[in-house]
């Protein structure tokens, strides 16, 4: 038989809960979450960040507790929704506001259902840690933004929890077909499951899973939202338009047939991610509506954080030839110290492992995000609901500045100024002056002794702020071990003379452990 060739192939999907009827599919569900509710007094967590995939349980577990009489509605069901501070604004806003009205509703109809918004302690939020310590944007192999962003406030709340109840139940909107590497880690854990629908929490003891739409594919949430009323009032119409708007073609339609494309590639994240190469869902809400237009400055500040030089021609850079300009592995090397947060010099592969942001960097990433929101607030066609956005909190810049002038030594203060350029207004915090060494004045007739020599300069600087520190100490143990430490990270004339150095005592320890006898060696270990 010839099979005959360069016939399109349809993609074949299935209907929606495999043709099932949604009634049939949602009576299943409510009974199996009402008998696992009813089945202890162990209390519930439920993680909502305002998506469909959330939005979907938490309706079910609504739905179900309402049909259970009141004598049986005993135990809490907290709702936990994480806030990084640098959520997509609009995404932030719905979340708010479902969460408001959430807690209204859940006490008309006199439901256990407790809504939370957690936020990161503010030494970890992103901007005191980008701005303020200067650690570069995150990267798939330094992604320091999850832990601090969202798993530890969240892990915070269930370990509270699990400390006042001795255990806890994370009911959870993930399913198998997100992706492949979901599905295995999900399957992975119903192998060990302690009783039906139940799998342990891999990371929090003492706390179980149950996630009821792990089967659902992106067509069956939807057919769900759009069929099935919201039961704390809001519009599930308006979570679709959200989605809508948030897809590059502004298409994100309900099924109809097996051909119908679906709507759940739509993503929604922090507006600062660079650990994806673009903020897709943010371009496509400025493409598709033009009241978002705002939100330009944003996607312009996400771009600059992402690869704020792409290109670059540097004379005082060693790794760059003289004259000619080249593209660097991570594009924001040459904005970032070339030793690490403790002073340190590192090595790989002989050249040197750049730790944080320099000062100037970092000032600038400030003056542009004051900038971004002063633009926001002050434009005349920004709607009026996001006129007062915080893209950064007076709380973390009050960190930041103590960050920088008293553990980065940058004690010419330059917070309260590029506040007052930025916002034409004065920055609401006190004066350090009784706490400086030296006035901004006066660190600058500094750099200009130090003729240019950053080096120097910030030895310097580091010095004279040491010895005010301990100063004012009544004793002063640690005093010289602090100057020595201060000398040791200016001790270099440039950057190829700090990897020169590095190298040399590298090969000088090399060749030591190389020339130990067996003796020496194990003399040498022994303590360790």
């Amino acid at each position: 038989m010839t099979i005959p060739l360069n016939i399109p192939i349809t993609p074949v999907r299935r209907k929606p809960f495999d043709g099932r009827a949604l009634s049939e599919v949602t009576a299943e569900l409510t009974n199996e979450v009402r008998e696992l509710y009813t089945a202890d007094e162990v209390p519930w967590v439920i993680g909502y960040s305002g998506g469909k995939d959330s939005t979907a349980v938490l309706q079910l577990v609504w739905s179900a507790l309402k049909e259970l009489p009141a004598e049986q509605r005993t135990k809490p069901v907290h709702v936990i929704s994480t806030d990084t501070l640098v959520e997509n604004p609009v995404v932030a806003a719905w979340v708010t506001t479902s969460l408001e009205t959430m807690a209204k509703a859940a006490a008309e109809q006199n439901l256990p259902i407790e809504p939370h918004r957690l936020t990161p302690e503010i030494k970890d939020t992103f901007w005191v840690n980008l701005i303020g310590r200067g650690y570069p944007a995150p990267r798939p192999k330094f992604r320091w933004c999850t832990e601090r962003l969202k798993i530890k406030p969240s892990n915070s709340f269930i370990r509270n929890v699990v400390a006042a109840h001795g255990e806890a139940i994370m009911v959870l909107g993930i399913r198998k077909a997100e992706s492949q590497a979901r599905a295995r880690a999900m399957e992975k854990h119903e192998k060990r499951r302690v009783r039906d629908r139940l799998s342990p929490n891999a990371n929090l003891p003492n706390s179980l899973v149950y996630s009821p739409v792990e089967d659902w594919t992106n067509d069956d949430v939807w057919e769900f939202l759009m069929q099935v009323p919201n039961p704390w009032g809001y519009n599930n119409h308006d979570l679709l338009t959200m989605y809508q708007g948030a897809s590059a073609d502004g298409e994100c339609p309900l099924v109809v047939d097996s051909t119908t494309p679906s709507c759940g590639s739509s993503r929604f994240g922090c507006w600062t991610c660079t650990l994806v190469e673009q903020d897709k869902s943010m371009s496509a809400m400025i493409q598709n509506d033009d009241e978002k237009e705002w939100m330009l400055p944003l996607l312009d500040l996400r771009d600059k954080l992402d690869s704020p030089f792409g290109f670059i021609e540097d004379a005082n850079d060693p790794d760059l030839p003289p004259g000619k300009k080249v593209p660097y592995p991570r594009p924001d090397k040459p904005a970032r110290d070339f030793r690490r947060m403790n002073g340190k010099v590192m090595l790989f592969n002989d050249g040197a492992i750049h730790g944080p942001y320099l000062q100037k960097f970092r000032e600038a990433w400030l003056r542009d995000l004051l900038s971004a929101q002063t633009w926001i607030r002050t434009n005349e066609n920004t709607p009026e609901h996001v006129r007062n956005i915080e893209l950064i909190t007076l709380d973390e810049l009050h960190e930041i500045r103590r960050i920088w002038v008293f553990d980065k030594h940058e004690v010419e203060d330059s917070l309260p100024q590029i506040y007052r350029e930025a916002t034409d207004e004065e920055f609401p915090g006190g004066p350090l002056d009784e706490q400086l060494v030296m006035g901004a004045d006066e660190m600058e007739i500094l750099k200009e002794l130090c003729e240019g020599d950053e080096l120097h300069y910030n030895m310097v600087r580091e010095l004279l702020s040491v010895e005010r520190k301990y100063r004012t100490m009544t004793r002063r143990a640690g005093l010289f071990k602090a100057l020595e430490e201060a000398v040791q990270k200016g001790y270099y004339e440039d950057h190829a003379d700090a990897v020169d150095f590095a190298q040399r005592r590298q090969k000088l320890r090399d060749d030591f452990e190389k020339n130990l006898t067996l003796d020496e060696e194990i003399t040498l270990d022994a303590p360790a």
